[in-house]
């Protein structure tokens, strides 16, 4: 999946000699593509310095960015469509990273569109949805009855709905019902989670924090416990692993629980 950066810049003038300015620009504009970083045009030559001393000052840039800057990244589907979503420039805002789109989320949406039929007909509750990109595009490409998107923190849940309204329009020809979920993993009460009823259950990038690893498998093991139209639902998880122990510890958590694991790449 690419995706576009929209940016409110003024492109330098003159080309032909690229200045340090120039590559941090550069730099700034593929990392909220989430280009790859092997694809990023480093010119050894450019500078007296090494160039990875240009990496780390543009990267405290984005790191240091403003809570209040918002930008709006484009996501460009294999089908030829297009997701325009209202992100944070700064990877943590306001005690949260959930008002970014992560890597997990991009594969689990490139999964869901190669496997539409996993959804069809289903009622699929979402966990730790984010701004929505993966549910945006699920409910884009797929037949399925109804999308409950859910996270617990406010910011993120009002920027969550803002861009559902924005992508998700009944001119679109989805007939799916959508919803938004307050859900907090360590409170949510018997009476929400049966009141849901999901047959598929997803989430992209939860697995990052040790501290909520263990609410978050509590959680699982409720939801798997109720039976929809006699099935149990199914889960499906996108991770990046940046901490394998922190992985190791979720596995060994869903062990505890007698949740096995049936595809892990």
């Amino acid at each position: 999946m690419n995706c576009t950066h929209q940016m409110r810049v003024k492109e330098g003038e003159g080309m032909g000699h690229k200045t340090r300015k120039d590559v941090i620009h550069t730099f700034h504009v593929n990392f909220f593509a989430m280009s790859l970083l092997e694809t990023f045009p480093w010119d050894h030559e450019m500078f007296a310095s090494e160039p990875l001393d240009v990496l780390y000052e543009a990267l405290g840039e984005v790191m240091c960015a403003q809570e209040e800057d918002i930008c709006y990244k484009t996501y460009l589907l294999p089908t030829g469509d297009a997701v325009s979503l209202a992100e944070n420039v700064a990877l943590i805002s306001q005690g949260t990273t959930g008002l970014v789109t992560w890597e997990a989320a991009l594969y689990l949406s490139e999964w869901a569109l190669e496997n539409t039929h996993i959804f069809k007909n289903k009622t699929v509750l979402e966990l730790g949805s984010g701004i929505g990109l993966t549910g945006i595009v699920v409910c884009r490409s797929s037949s399925l009855t109804k999308y409950i998107f859910s996270d617990c923190h406010q910011t993120v849940l009002q920027r969550l709905k803002d861009n559902i309204t924005n992508c998700l329009t009944n001119g679109d020809g989805n007939s799916a019902s959508v919803c938004v979920e307050e859900l907090d993993w360590e409170n949510v009460s018997d009476e929400q989670l049966q009141r849901i009823q999901a047959n598929t259950i997803i989430a992209a990038d939860v697995v990052y924090d040790p501290d909520i690893i263990a609410c978050l498998v509590r959680l699982l093991s409720r939801l798997l416990n109720y039976k929809v139209q006699e099935k149990h639902p199914d889960v499906y998880i996108a991770s990046t692993v940046r901490n394998p122990q922190t992985y190791d510890c979720f596995k060994k958590e869903l062990g505890r629980f007698h949740i096995i694991i049936l595809l892990c790449c």
